[in-house]
């Protein structure tokens, strides 16, 4: 009999029917499947599961396995067949998941963690039409969230010692990267970074995980230490930015996977500013999703991780984040404060004595204003739209617009300024200059693919009819959205 594979019980079975057509279809020996099934599991880190010819067999006749089964089916079925295959379509229910297989609290191991990527990056690149690896998926908060990540910070096992030098021809068969290669690589994702930026992130998706993937790829060769740790950081940036881009194009339990994974690899390369910025794309994310409680915890954890060895740059970042949970949170005092910290620490980023890395090189004086208004402006709303907070956010909002419209590589962040500063104007009761405002950042949408700014505007527009539905300036803003904004983005 087959060991462990954490099936479940079934009061009264009925054979599948669903699942044996499309295991007949598939022409695979029940071996052949439970020997893919447990390959799959022992890269998702499913070690329990233990999967043979009569334990499929007992699938087909009804039996009901757990998760990860599951999905694993599905994923294995809708490879074979080059189109989704779900849970449902194999007549199978999708059971409580395990956290350690399908969330975030996965193994903090070097090895794990680039099987993690790598399956999970081809899943991605192989399923990723909208909607199924999102629903695949479910999004971690609370202590949930939090417990797993606070180990980064725990130190790991040593690394494993490796090999000190081979032949040049042993090197070149088996993989080893030559530095101009490394050096390439490392280019490859400024430009990533760059593209992001300017088109948003439903542009250049796909080639972020597959740049990913190819990455994990070479991870899995022997490396000598020094290149395994730059190929590391090299892995946690793209995985960074790819969950920076699912979440911009609304993939949203992708894109926290994503980062997950992306604090993993920062651990292994050793590089705790980077951690602490991958840390900062998931507290935005949990702001946008409306948990601030779960943001200032996880800057807490970045600002502690990262207090000796960050930037000013980077720590200034890190406060006007800061300043954003605490406004969610309806705390003014807390967030002011966390402006002013965000203010006074950037002020001494030229004097900083070494260059900053690529990753923190946006946060300029625009983004600095940029973050710093939004934070007035969120607490005028938990504030019951107070006009005070408002005007606070009005004049900083206004230079970093100012500021961004001088700026060619930041169009999305332009765009979210002009949005920003459109619902300033709405709560100061000022709508004909929310409006053309927000013609303004419509002209910019269309040349940016980011889902994120298509809500934005959208959200604003509403609030403008809301109000102001009156007024013929609204009515045509209506009409333009209409015409002009584009559809919803595909992840692609």
């Amino acid at each position: 009999m087959g060991g462990n594979d954490g099936s479940g019980t079934n009061a009264e079975k009925r054979p599948n029917e669903l699942l044996t057509s499309w295991f007949v279809r598939s022409g695979w020996s029940k071996g052949e499947l439970a020997r893919q099934v447990n390959r799959r599991a022992r890269q998702l880190g499913a070690n329990h599961i233990s999967t043979d010819t009569s334990r499929v067999r007992r699938w087909l006749d009804g039996e009901n396995p757990r998760e990860p089964i599951p999905r694993i089916l599905s994923e294995l079925f809708s490879e074979r067949f080059g189109c989704v295959v779900a849970v449902e379509d194999l007549g199978l229910r999708a059971a409580h998941r395990t956290p350690s297989v399908s969330g975030v609290d996965l193994p903090w191991t070097g090895p794990g963690t680039v099987a993690l990527i790598s399956e999970f990056s081809r899943s991605d690149l192989m399923l990723a039409r909208r909607g199924f690896l999102g629903t695949s998926l479910g999004l971690a908060a609370g202590p949930s969230l939090i417990e797993p990540m606070q180990r980064w910070l725990v130190p790991g096992p040593p690394a494993p010692p490796r090999e000190k030098s081979v032949s040049a021809a042993s090197s070149r068969g088996r993989g080893r990267l030559s530095r101009p290669e490394l050096e390439l690589l490392e280019a490859t994702t400024v430009m990533f970074r760059q593209w992001d930026a300017q088109c948003g992130g439903g542009l250049r998706r796909k080639a972020v995980v597959g740049q990913l993937h190819e990455v994990t790829d070479l991870l899995q060769e022997p490396q000598p230490a020094a290149t395994a740790r730059r190929l590391f950081k090299v892995a946690a940036e793209l995985a960074e930015l790819a969950g920076w881009m699912s979440y911009d194009v609304g993939l949203q339990p992708t894109a926290q996977k994503y980062f997950v994974l992306a604090l993993h690899a920062a651990k292994e390369a050793g590089d705790r500013p980077l951690g602490s910025y991958v840390l900062s794309s998931m507290s935005r994310q949990m702001i946008h999703l409306g948990r601030p409680e779960d943001a200032l915890e996880l800057l807490h954890l970045a600002q502690y991780g990262s207090r000796d060895c960050a930037s000013p740059r980077t720590q200034a970042m890190l406060y006007a984040m800061e300043a954003r949970a605490y406004a969610n949170m309806g705390q003014p005092g807390r967030c002011k404060r966390a402006v002013r910290l965000a203010e006074d620490t950037f002020a001494d980023a030229d004097d900083w004595d070494e260059p900053d890395p690529d990753w923190i090189r946006f946060f300029s004086a625009a983004e600095l204003h940029g973050e710093n208004s939004h934070s007035y402006r969120d607490l005028a709303y938990v504030a019951g739209r107070s006009p005070a907070y408002a005007g606070l956010a009005e004049p900083v909002m206004r230079e970093a617009v100012d500021l961004f419209a001088q700026d060619t590589e930041h169009q999305r962040s332009y765009a979210l300024n002009l949005i920003g500063l459109a619902t300033v104007h709405l709560l100061q009761r000022e709508p004909e200059e929310g409006v053309a405002r927000t013609c303004q950042a419509l002209e910019v949408a269309r040349k940016v693919r980011s889902e994120r700014v298509n809500i934005r505007i959208r959200k604003t527009v509403d609030a403008a009819v809301r109000d102001f539905g009156g007024l013929a300036d609204v009515v045509d803003l209506t009409e333009q959205l209409a015409t002009h904004l584009p559809e919803t983005a595909e992840a692609v």
